[in-house]
């Protein structure tokens, strides 16, 4: 049960003081002010140490009931429920936006049984919901933990929207990744926010961290549309779609709206939850490290204004900061080569900082050898994430013998896991070879490429992309052998004319088939590569953002590695080791755990007088 807000005579910093100028204290406050010993933001300022030559203390002490760290999905999700059961709560942000990776994301979400997909006649039950989780997982992950996210995710989104301007949509017909095991739904179990009006942020719009692919202006357009958009040229359906785009977006303006949806949805509503909480958010606010005494952490030590302050924590700090999938050194440490920085999608801002705060303050780290994989083009702006594109028919993945080694359709982490395993001095996976043909290019959109349109010129100018009239002059600009690339074209076209994949099934699967052209037979997923000039993409292990972090328990409290709780301290989202094990239940397996720990945390915080 949420316990309302109580109304304190001494409130949290109004959100309009939350950007307040460099002179400014951590509660938008004025020198003047701090130098009288002022109450700020709803904590008392204690001042420590010398002043500077502008009479400004050196450090400061603020005081909170619960401090999060970052303002991501996870996070924002934890300060508002800490909010709404009565707690003092505060947000810092080292990144001068808000919303993190889960703003840039599509913004699917994994939570089973939820009221969303319940009312829409799921037919989803906590068994079958189980019994999937165990299956994708296995025993990576404690029992008690899967249960944990199974029992508080439903009530988490429930939560969301009572408490929060958010509505979301079921997207029907995105099969969860493993259909076949137990439990699995073909229908899929995601769901992803609706049309949220921006205006309602107000000033704090402009905070908000962009998306990974911008909606072109005057659409608006949902997660579960790209399906669709991607076979406009050749299906109904695909142009009723792009249609219904262009009318939301009319509709919008005439209402002098501004839409979001997908990531920026999601984020948008969760700050506009805080902006009603009066929960502050303190942007370029860098975190630096956790404070612990008496084995206890009791606040964390941040940079704000330029100024180093000690936010101290009466209940409880959650750390949901994101993985490290921008920290070069961490990569190396704990990943397999080759690795690096430039193949993420994550928040530029991800770079470890509450993990290692975390170990240095004793706790265990999990799953950091593995992230939220998947086939990334390395394009001279961006890597770009294959979703569609490697699944439409007309296409196959090449390693660098020029042989198919993977279901091209298969769920995205599995791919790379397998570029990975397989990857060697004599058999190299990375990269791998999206190899397409000239009637692939005419049917399908490649990204925001319309079909018919020639790729850009900087595509091949930094090898990301080739082309040529033969398949052997391509085998030989991409560095494979000619003959083996030929017959395996041979081969795979003889499959698509009998629509069996005999070596990889692809298209066996109802997952297979999500992004396939349905009007393609006898295997929509299957097309023969015949037309040139043909097509090579350069394929690298991209990811979403990585999965490994502290080690937490069912109440997502960080545990030391014999098992011991470290008071005080909670963590959440990619700043922890994913309930996902190394595998992916469905879309939105990052983002449902994320907000379904954060809730989970503040909710035992409150539940802790304690804590």
């Amino acid at each position: 049960m949420v316990v309302p807000q109580p109304q304190p005579s001494a409130r949290p910093s109004s959100p309009a003081t939350e950007g307040a100028a460099p002179g400014a204290t951590p509660g938008g406050h004025s020198r003047r002010a701090v130098l009288r010993g002022a109450v700020v933001a709803g904590a008392f300022l204690v001042t420590s140490g010398a002043l500077d030559r502008a009479g400004v203390p050196a450090h400061a002490e603020v005081e909170y009931d619960v401090v999060v760290i970052g303002a991501g999905a996870s996070g924002m999700t934890a300060a508002l429920t800490a909010a709404k059961r009565g707690l003092r709560t505060v947000v810092i942000e080292k990144a001068p936006t808000f919303g993190g990776s889960a703003a840039r994301s599509g913004a699917g979400i994994w939570v089973p049984c939820n009221e969303v997909i319940l009312a829409a006649g799921v037919p989803d039950t906590p068994a079958k919901a189980a019994a999937y989780l165990a299956r994708v997982v296995g025993d990576v992950v404690p029992a008690q933990r899967q249960a944990a996210y199974l029992a508080n995710g439903p009530a988490m989104i429930s939560f969301v929207m009572r408490n929060s301007p958010l509505r979301f949509r079921w997207m029907e017909g995105y099969s969860d990744y493993y259909p076949e095991f137990p439990g699995g739904m073909p229908d899929g179990r995601s769901i992803e926010p609706d049309q949220l009006d921006g205006n309602i942020l107000g000033a704090e719009l402009a905070h908000l961290n962009p998306s990974y692919i911008p909606t072109p202006d005057g659409l608006v357009v949902f997660s579960a549309d790209y399906k669709w958009l991607t076979l406009s040229a050749v299906n109904p359906k695909g142009l009723a779609v792009s249609a219904a785009c262009v009318q939301r977006g009319v509709e919008a303006a005439l209402r002098g709206e501004k839409p979001l949806t997908m990531g920026q949805a999601l984020a948008g509503g969760l700050r506009a939850g805080l902006l009603s909480a009066d929960v502050p958010v303190w942007l370029n606010t860098p975190f630096s490290d956790l404070r612990v005494e008496g084995g206890r952490v009791t606040g964390v030590v941040v940079t704000r204004n330029g100024q180093q302050t000690l936010v101290r924590a009466r209940r409880g700090v959650i750390v949901g900061s994101g993985g490290f999938e921008h920290s070069e050194t961490m990569r190396r440490e704990f990943q397999r080569q080759p690795i690096g920085t430039g193949w993420t999608v994550g928040a530029k801002e991800n770079t470890g900082d509450g993990i290692q705060a975390g170990e240095r303050a004793g706790a265990a780290l999990d799953l950091m050898d593995d992230a939220w994989w998947g086939p990334a083009i390395p394009l001279p702006d961006q890597p770009y994430f294959c979703l569609a594109e490697r699944t439409l028919p007309g296409c196959i993945l090449v390693n660098g013998g020029g042989r198919r080694f993977v279901n091209e359709g298969a769920p995205y982490s599995d791919v790379v896991h397998v570029m990975y395993e397989r990857d060697s001095a004599t058999s190299p996976h990375i990269p791998a070879w999206l190899i397409t043909d000239q009637q692939y290019r005419n049917r399908y959109l490649f990204k925001d490429v319309a079909p018919l349109l020639p790729l850009p010129e900087e595509w091949y100018q930094s090898g990301a992309a080739f082309r040529a009239a033969t398949l052997d002059e391509l085998a030989r600009k991409i560095g494979v052998p000619a003959q083996a690339l030929r017959a395996t074209v041979l081969r795979f076209n003889g499959f698509a004319l009998t629509g069996r994949d005999l070596d990889f099934h692809r298209g066996d699967s109802v997952y297979d088939r999500y992004y396939a052209d349905p009007y393609v037979k006898p295997n929509p997923c299957l097309a023969a590569l015949w037309l040139p000039p043909f097509y090579a993409f350069k394929i690298v292990p991209g990811d979403l953002g990585t999965k490994g972090g502290m080690r937490t328990d069912a109440r997502a409290r960080v545990l030391r590695a014999d098992g011991t709780v470290i008071p005080g301290l909670y963590a959440a989202g990619n700043a922890s080791g994913a309930v996902m094990g190394h595998s992916y239940a469905g879309a939105g397996s990052t983002l449902g755990p994320a907000m379904t720990f954060g809730y989970v945390a503040a909710n035992d915080i409150a539940a802790s007088p304690g804590a």
